[in-house]
């Protein structure tokens, strides 16, 4: 805390010049600057400019007297709080001190002055105010201090709060992670020990073209299934670290999405969920085709998932300026509640526990979209099945 010395201002009233020049030299001192006025008036002005540690008012004065005056200083917010000590020529008989006593002084005296009396009490109203200021100061820096303190607590709070929620976020994905990566492995495990079974039993009848051809389709399956879920964790940790790769290249949308619906069509058939698409003229922009491929593959996969075996209609358009790949299903739909929260990390709508996948599928697929400055929109009513809206600009690079 500060240690320095306040200045302190004095002021005296008095209409005799000469007892002004009287006062000020027995009164002046290092941190002391003393104030004259030669009436009531002056002093009210000199008063609306400075802060004083003392006023010394002298009682006999033409116009507005030393009484009137301290009851104007009394009245006021800003000097009502200065200590106000009266100096007159007038004999004890007449009674002024008691007066002064009545409109707020602190001390009385009388002419002639005594030089040793004047300097001690006035020492002792610099010395208060100094303590006062200093006080204020303290209350002051405590109360900063104070702030301080709870904003720092209330980002301890925040900062334990966030850590709790990572920690805790951390644990499902472990726990959805563990789960969801020994789907593919038990199925391929079994594969292969049954595999490994027929061939200790030299039953190579198990081992048929057409067999083969069928285990290799299941084992890719599998495969393909470990892969992504290795891709959606790697790519999360791309977003976190702000390193996600994004390559733009001119590219076709309607040529692209063609040659996804192609490649999604068997399964899609096979899971009753048939796909409706009409390929587009040619529309053209500057964007990450491995990327878009990822976010159109995700909105295939989740239509397949949750489409109750209905048909998903797929489209590709223009709206103004941007490219809209649009895909409909008429499956489960997704309720109010999922909707604010599906594009979160580890997030799945209510109903989906039995699909597999990290709830990272649309957390990724919003963020490769806005990395090429477009965004996201889902309709979806629960019954009703959804609509997910991909809106990319034709004219902004990546």
């Amino acid at each position: 805390m500060s240690d320095q010395t306040d200045e302190a201002n004095l002021l005296i009233v008095d209409d005799l010049p000469e007892n002004l020049l009287a006062l000020d030299a027995l009164l002046k001192a290092p941190g002391i600057r003393v104030h004259q006025a030669e009436s009531a008036e002056q002093a009210l002005e000199l008063l609306l400019r400075h802060e004083f540690a003392l006023a010394i008012l002298d009682v006999q004065m033409p116009g507005m007297d030393g009484f009137q005056l301290a009851e104007l200083m009394r009245g006021t917010e800003r000097t009502k709080q200065i200590p106000i000590v009266f100096v007159s020529a007038a004999g004890r008989e007449l009674n002024y001190a008691f007066k002064g006593y009545e409109t707020g002084a602190v001390d009385f005296m009388h002419k002639p002055l005594d030089t040793h009396a004047v300097r001690s009490k006035v020492s002792v109203f610099v010395d208060l105010y100094r303590n006062r200021k200093r006080m204020a100061r303290q209350l002051e820096e405590l109360e900063r201090s104070r702030r301080e303190q709870e904003v720092l607590l209330n980002e301890l709070r925040s900062t334990k709060a966030e850590l709790e929620d990572a920690v805790r976020m951390r644990d499902d994905f472990m726990s959805i992670v563990s789960h969801e990566l020994k789907t593919p492995l038990n199925t391929l495990i079994l594969e292969v020990q049954l595999r490994k079974l027929q061939l200790g039993r030299n039953n190579l009848a198990a081992f048929t073209e057409d067999k083969l051809r069928h285990m290799v389709d299941k084992d890719e399956r599998q495969v393909q299934s470990l892969i992504r879920l290795i891709d959606d964790m790697l790519d999360v940790s791309r977003i976190r670290t702000g390193k996600l790769s994004i390559r733009p290249t001119e590219v076709d949308i309607g040529k692209l999405v063609a040659s996804m619906v192609e490649n999604f069509a068997p399964q899609m058939e096979a899971s009753g969920c048939p796909l409706l698409f009409q390929r587009p003229e040619s529309l053209i922009g500057v964007w990450d085709e491995f990327r878009i491929e990822q976010v159109v593959a995700n909105l295939l996969t989740n239509a397949m998932r949750y489409g109750a075996g209905k048909p998903v209609q797929v489209s590709v358009s223009r709206q103004g300026e941007s490219a809209c790949v649009e895909v409909r299903d008429q499956g489960i739909g997704i309720s109010s509640k999922s909707l604010e929260r599906i594009f979160c990390q580890f997030e799945r709508a209510e109903g989906s526990e039995s699909s597999a996948g990290l709830g990272l599928g649309l957390f990724i697929a919003e963020q490769i979209v806005k990395a090429h400055q477009g965004c996201i929109q889902v309709e979806s009513e629960e019954g009703k099945g959804a609509v997910f809206r991909v809106l990319l600009p034709l004219n902004a690079g990546a």
